[in-house]
């Protein structure tokens, strides 16, 4: 999920001419993995790395919003698994590989018209020739669902919900989920057991979003991102997973800082960044990578285009984004992955 407001491109941001050179250093073998889709993105590897899950739009289904699927790599074949109807995002699998979580808002009993509303506002857009500026809306009737990698047995874990609750992520034991939940303009983290009982508060910072979060490989940290000095200005922070030692990581308020992914040593992580000092300029978004003790950061794309949501395969040798470097839609890549040498 991205709760980022991006800005019209007035213009696109400049990037090195020897950007491939750049980005060689630390991503080999790049490949698109998705291809059949209006766009596609966030995606997360199983735990043996065959597959993925991630979150596209279908072509002429009549519903504009991303649904769920998961994909076998060796094959390229991908199937839906979430209802079909509503919204989805975030979509992650169990640590034991045979449950997958995802929020969903197909039990909106309006589901279709919205859906029929945002194609008439796509067409009208279009005919205008407006670009809108991408948001996302923090709907109510956006609930946790588990569900098998065929997507049966269907289970609502926040059924009694009456706010948001989405972007849910497991423990790496698998006993816990942390995940977001609230109203525009006051989202927190929260943990609960796997099967969605004993919910618990992690963050308190009222009137912000707290969202994107992770636990770390050990279990003992949660790294996510907030607006906490300025609406939609992200930054990164981390926090103990009992709520206490809470640390922001960036404090540059003319940069936006988002989606943030551990590394396996528990003190690195790779994230998303772009400046957003020029408003004349399109900002544009790289992964870059980040020692959570020393803030020392390096940037890892520089492709033109947006590079966004970056994650890591189980070996950590893998790391999979979201990607608009072909000049079309964005789709997922997978590279082979280099950490920088500190």
């Amino acid at each position: 999920m991205n709760a980022l407001l991006l800005p019209l491109a007035l213009s696109l941001a400049a990037q090195p001419d020897d950007w491939k050179t750049s980005e060689a250093a630390h991503l080999k073998n790049i490949k698109q993995v998705t291809f059949d889709y209006v766009r596609a993105g966030e995606g997360y590897f199983s735990p043996d790395g065959t597959k993925i899950i991630f979150q596209a739009e279908e072509k002429g289904t009549g519903n504009p919003f991303y649904q769920i699927f998961v994909m076998d790599l060796k094959t390229g074949k991908a199937t839906r698994i979430s209802p079909g109807t509503g919204r989805t995002t975030c979509g992650y699998f169990r640590p034991d590989g045979k449950k997958v979580i995802f929020a969903s808002s197909h039990g909106d009993p309006d589901a279709k018209k919205h859906q029929a509303a945002e194609i008439k506002q796509r067409e009208e857009d279009k005919k205008k020739g407006i670009r809108r500026r991408y948001s996302w809306d923090f709907d109510p009737h956006m609930k946790i669902y588990e569900a098998n990698l065929d997507g049966s047995e269907l289970k609502c874990l926040t059924p009694n919900a009456k706010v948001y609750t989405a972007e849910g992520s497991y423990s790496t034991d698998g006993k816990k989920i942390v995940y977001s939940a609230g109203t525009a303009g006051n989202v927190q983290l929260f943990t609960m057991n796997a099967d969605g009982t004993n919910a618990k508060r992690l963050t308190d910072a009222p009137n912000c979003y707290n969202g994107g979060p992770f636990f770390s490989p050990d279990g003992t940290k949660v790294i996510f991102r907030a607006d906490r000095k300025e609406k939609d200005r992200l930054q990164l922070y981390v926090i103990n997973s009992d709520g206490t030692g809470e640390k922001a990581l960036t404090a540059e308020d003319k940069w936006v800082f988002w989606a943030p992914f551990w590394y396996k040593d528990n003190k690195h992580i790779i994230y998303t960044a772009a400046d957003h000092s020029k408003p004349l300029m399109a900002p544009n978004y790289d992964l870059y990578w980040m020692n959570i003790e020393s803030g020392k950061k390096t940037r890892i794309t520089f492709a033109p285009g947006q590079d966004v949501l970056p994650v890591f395969g189980p070996n950590y040798d893998k790391v999979m984004w979201t990607s608009s470097r072909t000049a079309g839609p964005a789709q997922l890549f997978i590279a082979d992955f280099t950490p920088p040498k500190e």
